[in-house]
């Protein structure tokens, strides 16, 4: 067992990645918590991510923005030096083609903050992941 030496909380890995603060009610208090350069662009995100799905259920889980619609779910949350976007392998391996020149892992999408945040590509992610209709298109801008 490793015990934080910030929080106190125990984990059974040593050093195990967690969020010592107290955890956000709402998306709103986790976007404002950030940077306003981080807050921004999660803002974008989320924008995207409900245009692209207005049905979709937002939340908090895991101390980071949450959305559910059609039994799927897909989350987005801020790191030090990108917008980690939780899509799953299925997602990267769908949108490979679109996602050259972002680091991808078996369950995120990197979107660096010194890059323009491809909106479009966001909100086609979201609504695969979603389930959601393809009439609800989001931006085309970038950020």
């Amino acid at each position: 067992m490793w015990t934080c030496p910030d929080c106190g909380r125990e984990f059974k890995r040593n050093r195990q990645s967690h969020y010592c603060g107290k955890a956000p009610e709402t998306v709103e208090e986790y976007i404002s918590s950030q940077t306003p350069e981080k807050g921004e662009r999660l803002a974008c995100m989320r924008k995207a991510v409900l245009k692209a799905c207005p049905d979709a259920r937002e939340y908090i889980a895991w101390s980071m923005p949450y959305y559910s619609a059609n039994g799927k779910t897909l989350s987005f949350a801020a790191g030090a030096r990108n917008i980690s976007l939780y899509a799953g392998a299925d997602a990267a391996e769908q949108f490979a083609a679109r996602l050259d020149g972002y680091a991808v892992n078996k369950n995120a999408i990197y979107f660096p903050y010194n890059r323009a945040l491809p909106l479009e590509l966001i909100s086609g992610i979201a609504r695969w992941c979603l389930g959601c209709r393809e009439e609800n298109i989001g931006e085309k801008t970038e950020v």
